[in-house]
């Protein structure tokens, strides 16, 4: 099935064969869905936190950070395309020499670009694009309205534009300050400087494009001196790539290597999954993790912080209790209550159930046992009451072995033909926005291998085109689902302001990214 050809490929890009044969399989057999128990609530697999708590979280986490390695892990590597994705239709559907705007509208059913327009003044780059405009044609201002309206969406997306469309996300402008405009990638440096730090120094790391690295450094290089001058904080930031060792070979419908016009194999990134990988490269006691695009404005960013330390306390709160069993399994003779009480914590607090026939196995085994539950790496995620936003949420579910746990689960991964799980999943409560914070060392100060925690089963086969033929695509299993799938999980309610994510462009004119009020 591989060819010589492929063979050197795969040694470049340092695949094994044996995983690439691997994937075909799967693709031939097929993912199953998960088997969805419950939903996650308040008191059942979601924790809510009093004032009290809270205060007491944060100051756990204030007392101990001096002594900790802290960092943040940002994966940044998206492009922006999809924040313009309505405004590319308009670009390709309007004329404005044929019909005025409002018939597009009525057409197209593009509420969504009239709300862009009623707030188009609002957005950070709304004077640079008209001053380019305004550059380029002497007498703009005068041009009719709808043609105004259709100059400014193709300034902002064309080649001789600003091409904002293929611009990282991470360096769009988000913000309309006083003195400039500031992109995502700066507010997370301002918004570190606030929680991150340990030792007069915040620790950030993201993961882009190895196209986007210039653009990055650059943007760093530029901001660097006066984000420093304002926080009184040093900062170490680096980047990183999706590796391409974690790429996975696309398939034929009829599951056969996917070959491109010059007969070499077809391998694809693997989706966000891919970056365990880069988190696995890490050196820290305190990771937290946060998207690019979810960011706020200046005056907001004392509330996040307040919340990122209150999960970075709940964190050092159950690991201290972890690595105080974990110490007791090792080093001690262990009595029946002892092991009685860490089977309590394990099943009551991590939400982590050992196998139904515990009492049935010798005492070293039952030993061994709660070692292997205990020790492994641990995340605490806020969830955020579900309103309708998009994203995965946390539910019970049960695998094919019966053990059942908490997960973060997308809806792709749920049989929607199946009224039971369907029914499950419209009644959750809560959603993930992607604000976690992770242990990855455990009780001796020794890193995780965390793939070792990755749950292969809950991996994606996702339909594509490539050169005008249909093929499938094999994505891992994501990050926060199916990569953490092995992980201790704790799920803490946290508010709803504190997930600002800029999925479109009209997100920027949401009240969390104006800076007026």
């Amino acid at each position: 099935m591989l060819t010589e050809k492929d063979l050197e490929l795969l040694e470049e890009k340092e695949i094994n064969p044996e995983e690439i044969l691997r994937q075909i399989e799967t693709f031939k057999e097929g993912i199953p869905y998960v088997n969805l128990l419950r939903s996650a609530t308040l008191h059942n697999g979601v924790i809510p936190v009093s004032e009290s708590q809270r205060q007491y979280y944060i100051s756990l986490y204030e007392e101990q950070r001096e002594a900790l390695d802290i960092m943040k892990f940002v994966p940044a590597s998206g492009a922006a395309t999809r924040m313009f994705k309505a405004l590319f239709r308009f670009l390709d559907g309007f004329n404005p020499e044929r019909e005025t705007f409002n018939t597009y509208v009525n057409r197209k059913n593009g509420q969504d670009m009239q709300t862009f327009f009623v707030g188009v003044e609002k957005l950070p780059f709304y004077e640079d694009v008209v001053k380019a405009l305004e550059e380029r044609y002497a007498d703009f201002e005068h041009f009719p309205d709808d043609r105004q309206k259709y100059l400014f969406v193709r300034e902002m997306l064309s080649e001789e534009g600003f091409d904002m469309g293929s611009y990282p996300k991470g360096l769009l402008p988000f913000h309309k300050y006083s003195t400039h405009a500031a992109t995502a990638f700066e507010e997370h440096l301002y918004e570190a400087a606030l929680y991150n730090v340990s030792r007069g120094r915040a620790r950030l790391h993201f993961t882009i494009s190895p196209e986007h690295f210039s653009k990055f450094d650059e943007a760093f290089n530029s901001i660097i001196r006066s984000v420093r001058e304002k926080t009184g904080v040093d900062f170490d930031v680096d980047f990183s790539f999706q590796k391409a060792s974690t790429d996975t070979i696309a398939v034929t419908p009829d599951d056969k290597p996917f070959r491109k016009e010059d007969g070499s194999l077809l391998l694809r990134p693997s989706g966000h999954g891919a970056l365990i990988e880069n988190l696995n490269d890490q050196r820290a006691d305190i990771v937290f993790i946060k998207n690019i695009d979810n960011v706020v404005v200046y005056r907001y960013k004392y509330e996040m912080a307040e919340y990122k330390k209150m999960l970075a306390g709940i964190l050092l709160h159950y690991q201290q209790r972890i690595f105080k069993y974990a110490k007791m399994l090792e080093e001690t003779e262990i009595s029946e209550t002892q092991i009685l009480e860490i089977r309590a914590f394990l099943h009551e607090e991590l939400n982590t159930y050992t196998a139904p026939d515990f009492y049935k196995y010798t005492r070293q085994y039952q030993i061994e046992h709660l070692m292997e539950k205990l020790n492994r790496p641990l995340r605490v995620c806020g969830m955020v009451r579900n309103e309708g936003d998009p994203g995965g949420g946390p539910f019970w579910i049960k695998d094919e072995d019966g053990n059942v746990s908490l997960q973060i689960i997308e809806s792709a991964q749920i049989d929607l033909g199946n009224r039971r799980q369907l029914k499950i999943m419209n009644g959750a409560t809560h959603f993930n926005p992607v604000d976690i914070v992770c242990g990855i060392r455990n009780y001796k100060g020794e890193e995780f291998n965390l793939p070792d925690y990755v749950d292969e089963r809950q991996a994606f086969i996702v339909e594509k085109t490539t050169e005008g033929k249909e093929l499938k695509a094999l994505e891992r299993p994501g990050l926060w689902n199916g990569g953490m799938a092995f992980w201790n999980s704790v799920f803490v309610e946290v508010p709803l302001t504190t997930f600002n994510p800029v999925k479109t462009v009209n997100d920027l004119l949401k009240r969390a990214h104006q800076v007026r009020k």
